[in-house]
């Protein structure tokens, strides 16, 4: 029952990153972000910075977080949810905003999450991403289901996806 539930214990089950992440961030400072990530999950002082130091070493403690590009209030958002290493991970739109060695970076981290039995679920339109983080995948078009399978069945068998296909597996 999540009204009997303790926030520590909630943050362990569902993390979600929002595609507006700047609704997760309140504090004045990244350090404070942080801190209280770590301290609200009950997470080990220096989690949520160790992983935001992962994904965007170029982030300082003494940002305020609303003078952070769109991409680094994601990183910013991501490593607060990720330091409670949920059970259930959802991200809507986690790319946007992202270069590619930081998307790289983030995919890494998904497909930890993943191969270590956390429930990783996104919502994007990035097929890179997909390609190279899903194993499964649910494609919707106009709010209906019109694929569900394995990742490469479903990418590949698409033509809407061809273009993005050739490009994440041509040589």
């Amino acid at each position: 029952d999540p009204s009997t539930t303790s926030a520590s214990k909630l943050m362990r089950h569902v993390g979600l990153v929002p595609q507006e992440p700047a609704d997760l961030l309140e504090a004045v400072t990244v350090a404070d972000e942080c801190r209280t990530a770590d301290s609200d999950s009950g997470s080990e002082p220096g989690t949520c910075r160790a992983l935001l130091a992962l994904l965007a070493p170029e982030i300082t403690d003494e940002t305020h977080p609303r003078d952070l590009s769109e991409g680094q209030r994601l990183l910013l958002a991501l490593s607060i949810v990720l330091a409670a290493r949920p059970q259930v991970v959802l991200l809507d739109e986690p790319t946007r905003g992202l270069d590619y060695p930081t998307k790289a970076r983030l995919s890494a981290i998904l497909r930890d999450l993943a191969d270590s039995g956390h429930a990783v679920a996104l919502a994007t339109h990035d097929v890179e991403l997909v390609a190279e983080t899903a194993d499964r995948v649910a494609m919707l078009a106009d709010g209906e289901l019109v694929a569900q399978g394995p990742t490469s069945d479903v990418i590949t068998s698409s033509p809407l996806f061809s273009p993005q296909v050739t490009k994440v597996v041509a040589p």
